[in-house]
């Protein structure tokens, strides 16, 4: 019997999506869904769900200006970057990509400096570029050119604002890459981290630089014909450790944001260790998936018929997750990228 995109729907409605973050960031509220009931806290309670010799795994991902505005002689072509290649191009998402050819020159306003040659284009609107900058010249040429590609549901009818600066970057950002922000990571505080450490939490930090692919819309609703966008991650050799040391020890893996967790389920093997990891992952996670790598989630509250609440569905229960959703409508609570999270536990 196929899934439908329509086993995951729910009523949401449009007053429920945060516009703006909660501020101080830790003051989001958290809908703890453990087997014995929902518990309605904020962000700044978590130490207190958590254990001496749990690891907090993060993604250290930074968000960079990634929409774009190029031209190709008089015509005019948005760019939205998607994901770095091994060959140093970019892949990117293009409006009027019909209109590009292989060997086109593309510059870009705000930026004298910065070009592009079309090498490719795919039939899906994507484009695979390579830029006449690299390394730390390109970065400064799309802090010229690039504007945050906020997703669609936050309203910036002119543009995101100054504060979505800092407000769409995490406090774990490092390493340039994404280009929307791991949202769940958006709530931690210098003074929620240092309660973690006094408590004996350990942390380690991953990297999944997350593309344009975590804005599209399933576009059939048999859910076993999407294909995922795939996305560059890395888990180095030392978080692995610190990971398995962690879980040996009799700790729990909690991973921050449903990238932490699909990169950590990419990278583990059918025993349950994390390995080393440096390459691309399309794992779409639905229920019947077996986790090995993560105990709790840490997450946003994500879009009906959206592969991120096919997700959480898998790690916690479809009823589970539905009656978690409803409650956190009727009780208030904000939804996507700057609303309040969520901490999972299985079923």
């Amino acid at each position: 019997m196929a899934v439908s995109t329509a086993d995951f729907d729910f009523e949401l409605p449009p007053d429920r999506i945060a516009h703006q973050p909660a501020r101080p960031r830790d003051s989001a509220r958290l809908l703890h869904v453990a087997p014995s009931g929902l518990a309605d806290l904020h962000v700044f309670d978590l130490p207190g769900r958590l254990r001496a010799g749990d690891i907090l795994v993060s993604n250290n991902t930074r968000v960079i200006p990634a929409q774009l505005s190029a031209r190709r002689g008089d015509a005019r072509i948005g760019i939205t970057l998607d994901q770095p290649r091994p060959d140093g191009s970019w892949h990117a998402l293009a409006r009027n990509a019909r209109r590009l050819r292989a060997g086109d020159v593309l510059t870009f306003e705000g930026s004298d400096a910065l070009t592009a040659v079309v090498r490719a284009r795919d039939p899906d609107g994507g484009v695979i570029l390579a830029f006449n900058h690299a390394g730390e010249a390109f970065s400064a040429a799309l802090r010229q050119a690039g504007a945050l590609a906020l997703p669609p549901y936050i309203a910036r009818p002119a543009g995101p604002l100054p504060s979505d600066q800092q407000d769409y970057q995490t406090i774990f950002a490092q390493q340039e890459g994404a280009v929307a922000a791991p949202t769940a990571g958006l709530h931690f505080t210098p003074s929620l981290l240092a309660a973690l450490d006094a408590r004996g939490v350990k942390r380690a930090t991953v990297t999944l630089h997350v593309g344009a692919g975590t804005f599209l819309p399933m576009r059939d609703d048999d859910v076993s014909r999407h294909t995922m966008h795939s996305e560059r991650g890395v888990v180095t050799a030392d978080a692995a450790v610190a990971i398995n040391a962690a879980r040996q020890a009799g700790g729990r893996v909690i991973a921050v944001g449903t990238t932490s967790l699909r990169l950590l389920e990419s990278a583990v093997t059918e025993d349950g260790i994390v390995q080393p990891f440096d390459g691309d992952t399309a794992l779409f996670i639905l229920p019947g998936f077996r986790f090995r790598a993560v105990d709790l989630l840490m997450t946003n509250f994500h879009l009906p018929r959206s592969t991120l609440f096919m997700l959480v569905c898998a790690f916690a229960g479809t009823d589970r997750m539905r009656a978690a959703y409803a409650h956190a409508v009727a009780a208030g609570y904000r939804f996507y990228s700057y609303g309040d999270a969520s901490l999972f536990e299985p079923a």
